[in-house]
């Protein structure tokens, strides 16, 4: 069993951290919030993004953010307790650029660097079951594999940065699909169909999807809850558009849904809400 420093106790942080404690980790915890740090079971608790780190065969990132990520690296408490063999995992969802530098930071320290963002909702960390897009060194990967391993499937895609990119190709797929579930949840809803009944119908065929059994019924019941926060849907959308334009594409419907996310987490209030209430965006459209 290995002994990881976890650094981020959020809504997808709390329940990985957790499940590797179950699998038999020795877990360090660290959070700027201690309190959402204090409820974790069965993990030790950290003062310092220092404290977790030292010692530890991994460390886990899995703050809000590229930048947020980086000003924890950066500090110099941290980087002195770091050391030659230890292994970073970037799970959090930032920009493949933004992992290809980190990877290269940590090699000037002796550190091995994944980056091993995750898709499941917090749902998916509770269970274990979470989809790892993992980018780096082949070996670097057979050493964290079994690791990975309790928290879901993990799957090297390619090398540096290629786990964020396969991340952003994953959410452009959501958000898209959440954008068409939405219009037919709606459509079903005015035209007086059972919404409920057409998602069973609609079961083992080409448009079934968890999006739409999920999120479907999400949006019909106005269960509308976080768990995964509209806002977080809107950065990722954000970093696919800015990968875009660094390679010269043009993505239509990524753009639409970047756009109508804004819309709901800036104009509306819905920054918290779960990214299915992009159904209220739809809504109020109509």
């Amino acid at each position: 069993m290995a002994k990881i420093g976890f650094l981020g106790i959020g809504m997808m942080g709390h329940p990985m951290a957790e499940t590797l404690a179950q699998a038999g980790h020795d877990v360090v915890a660290w959070n700027r919030n201690r309190a959402k740090a204090d409820a974790l079971q069965g993990v030790t608790v950290a003062a310092r993004p220092a404290d977790a780190a030292q010692g530890a065969d991994f460390v886990i990132s899995m703050l809000s953010d590229g930048a947020a990520s980086l000003a924890v690296m950066d500090q110099p408490d941290l980087r002195a307790a770091l050391s030659d063999g230890q292994i970073w995992i970037e799970m959090a969802s930032i920009k493949p650029a933004e992992a290809r530098a980190q990877s290269a930071s940590l090699a000037a320290l002796g550190v091995a660097h994944l980056d091993a963002p995750v898709s499941g909702g917090t749902d998916g960390a509770k269970a274990a079951t979470l989809a790892i897009m993992v980018g780096g060194d082949p070996a670097t990967f057979a050493a964290a594999r079994d690791l990975l391993a309790a928290m879901g499937t993990p799957v090297l895609v390619g090398p540096s940065g290629s786990g964020q990119l396969a991340k952003l190709a994953n959410q452009g797929i959501v958000a898209i699909t959440i954008g068409a579930v939405a219009e037919a949840m709606l459509l079903l809803q005015r035209g007086g169909a059972d919404p409920a009944a057409v998602r069973e119908a609609l079961r083992g065929g080409f448009a079934d999807s968890t999006v739409l059994q999920l999120h479907g019924a999400r949006m019909t019941d106005n269960d509308l809850a976080p768990r995964g926060r509209a806002a977080i849907q809107l950065k990722d959308l954000d970093n696919i558009m800015d990968e875009a334009t660094s390679a010269g594409l043009t993505l239509p419907l990524t753009a639409d849904m970047q756009a109508r996310f804004d819309h709901l987490c800036n104009e509306m209030g819905g920054a918290d809400l779960d990214h299915a209430a992009l159904y209220l965006e739809l809504l109020a459209r109509n």
